[in-house]
């Protein structure tokens, strides 16, 4: 009895619990239901709030970069653009060496095919043609420019720049590079293709794959330079037989025009053998290619040209333009230290030490070294005002 007496106690507690919960769910439904469709009413407002929240913050962060270019004083127009286009050194530094090879072996098919129409279909016209002394005049002038456009672009390419050495030494140093963590001397700076340090480093041609510096540049400067006298010379000795060619290629156009009038005029077509047409055609690309060459290859020397006369590298130019800014701003003046006067400039770039060296070691393939060994320099003592730093 006691326990038939349990068990209905039990029940009716287990019922009236399980009512009670019944009973709370069903008033906690309705009110779940009514806050999830509320909220489906406000997402479309949620959801604009966050997109202008976003621009908003998109906003805020472009303005705090653009005014991180200028943050101090000491930034300026020079150092935004260098920010602008630090992409674009990226890709310079991480794939031009890789190209370098590429440009180099362009450099040498261009090469090979001009000589390769000169030879073959130029030279024997001005055999033919020229008269004696004209004849003598090209054969001489023409090998000599490409003895030394030859001799001085396997120099540039083959001889490297010069490396300040790894290990510690005596020699002075103005600075410590930041990548190669050495002491670097006066004029070296870092290359970020090779990944070294250069002596006297000027730049980084890719159509040597190589660096220009110490040991190397008067070689680089001496390829420019008999590489665009070369050039001027073919475009002048083939501008006759362009002017031919572009006329023969040009009423050949015209055929068709003139077999319709032949019936009527009695004029016949030009007829060009396949010789001729090769012959037109390699006249004109190689006048296009040299005078074209001529005028870019020509720019870069002349301003080579007065890089040199000045003392200055590359490098440096752009290095003494800011430092001479900085000290006009403050009432002084700059002068470049590795000056040494217009002849005297010349005459250590280009190794000569006595008026034969004119001869055997500019106007004739010479290898011989740079004056100096690129870790020490002189500083000039010539002063072209008083109060010049």
């Amino acid at each position: 009895m006691r326990s038939h007496e349990l068990r209905r106690r039990t029940g009716r507690r287990s019922k009236s619990a399980a009512g009670g919960a019944m009973g709370h769910w069903r008033r906690l439904f309705p009110t779940v239901m009514r806050l999830f469709f509320r909220c489906l009413r406000l997402c479309p407002r949620w959801g604009q709030g966050c997109r202008s929240r976003q621009l908003q913050e998109l906003w805020s962060y472009s303005r705090l970069l653009l005014k991180s270019l200028y943050f101090n004083s000491l930034c300026n127009f020079d150092v935004v653009l260098d920010s602008i286009f630090e992409p674009v050194y990226w890709l310079v530094d991480h794939f031009t060496r890789w190209f370098g090879v590429v440009f180099v072996c362009l450099v040498i098919l261009l090469m090979s095919s001009v000589l390769f129409i000169i030879y073959y279909y130029v030279l024997p016209v001005i055999i033919n043609t020229y008269s004696t002394p004209w004849i003598v005049w090209h054969l001489c002038y023409g090998h000599w420019n490409l003895v030394m456009v030859v001799f001085h672009y396997y120099k540039a390419i083959r001889t490297h720049p010069g490396h300040p050495p790894l290990v510690k030494s005596d020699i002075s140093s103005v600075s410590i590079c930041k990548k190669c963590i050495i002491p670097k001397p006066p004029r070296t700076h870092h290359c970020s293709i090779c990944n070294r340090c250069v002596l006297k480093m000027d730049h980084h041609c890719p159509w040597l794959n190589n660096c220009v510096g110490h040991f190397n540049h008067r070689y680089f400067f001496a390829f420019c330079l008999f590489m665009t006298m070369g050039c001027i010379y073919c475009s002048l000795s083939c501008w006759n037989m362009f002017v031919g060619a572009y006329n023969a290629i040009e009423v050949s156009c015209c055929v068709p025009f003139f077999i319709m009038l032949k019936s009527y005029y009695q004029t016949p077509e030009p007829s060009f053998t396949f010789h001729d047409r090769m012959f037109h055609k390699c006249i004109i690309y190689v006048w296009v290619l040299t005078s074209s060459v001529a005028v870019a290859l020509g720019g870069l020397t002349m301003w080579h040209v007065v890089l040199i006369t000045r003392g200055e590298t590359s490098v440096e130019r752009h290095i003494n333009r800011k430092e001479c800014q900085r000290l006009k701003d403050r009432g002084k003046i700059f002068q470049n230290p590795y000056n040494y006067g217009r002849l005297q400039n010349w005459k250590l770039f280009l190794g000569v030490e006595k008026y034969s060296h004119w001869l055997t070691r500019v106007f004739l393939p010479s290898d011989h070294t740079p004056c100096g060994d690129g870790l020490l320099w002189e500083r000039s003592t010539r002063r072209t005002c008083p109060t010049a730093i």
